[in-house]
């Protein structure tokens, strides 16, 4: 069977896509945010248009059900506005100053993935999104570079002098 055979054309975009193979026989449009709307649209037109799905959310017992579900969900709409909420207040520390003396065993720094990727998945998901790749070793590198920078900023440097990357952001 040739590829083009398994290939459908949207009826909203006309392109041809392939279509997903659990539901191949019924998917008519492609995955493109406008041609998603479009058959979401498409369906229900068809469920409206059939005999008495036209008035399904309509009539006094409807609106006697939204009114039941409101009274026993108050303030379920209710947004608390942001200018109510407070900001946190972060007193200014200075950093630990580093260990000046020599008989004072220096910390074995850890690996990247124990300091901080295999506890945050979200940094990890954040740095692919930003990098545009799921590579390991570009996600290490670029992790890197903002645990250095990010240290300089804090003033977290081991020595007297900021640290560098050899790499710029």
């Amino acid at each position: 069977m040739s590829l083009s055979a398994k290939r459908r054309k949207c009826q909203c975009c006309k392109r041809l896509f392939l279509p997903d193979p659990r539901t191949k026989e019924r998917q008519r449009f492609c995955s493109l945010e406008a041609c998603r709307r479009a058959s979401k649209s498409s369906s229900q037109r068809r469920w409206f248009s059939k005999h008495g799905n036209g008035d399904y959310f309509r009539g006094p017992d409807e609106v006697e059900r939204v009114r039941k579900w409101r009274r026993n969900h108050p303030g379920y709409w209710r947004q608390e506005k942001r200018s109510q909420k407070q900001a946190q207040v972060v007193e200014n520390q200075p950093p630990e100053p580093p260990h000046s003396s020599c008989n004072v065993p220096r910390e074995v720094p850890r690996t990247l993935q124990d300091e901080c990727l295999t506890q945050t998945p979200a940094f990890v998901g954040l740095i692919s999104m930003v990098t545009g790749s799921t590579l390991q070793e570009e996600i290490a590198a670029t992790a890197r570079q903002l645990l250095l920078r990010g240290r300089n900023i804090l003033g977290l440097a081991s020595s007297g002098k900021p640290l560098t990357t050899a790499l710029p952001l």
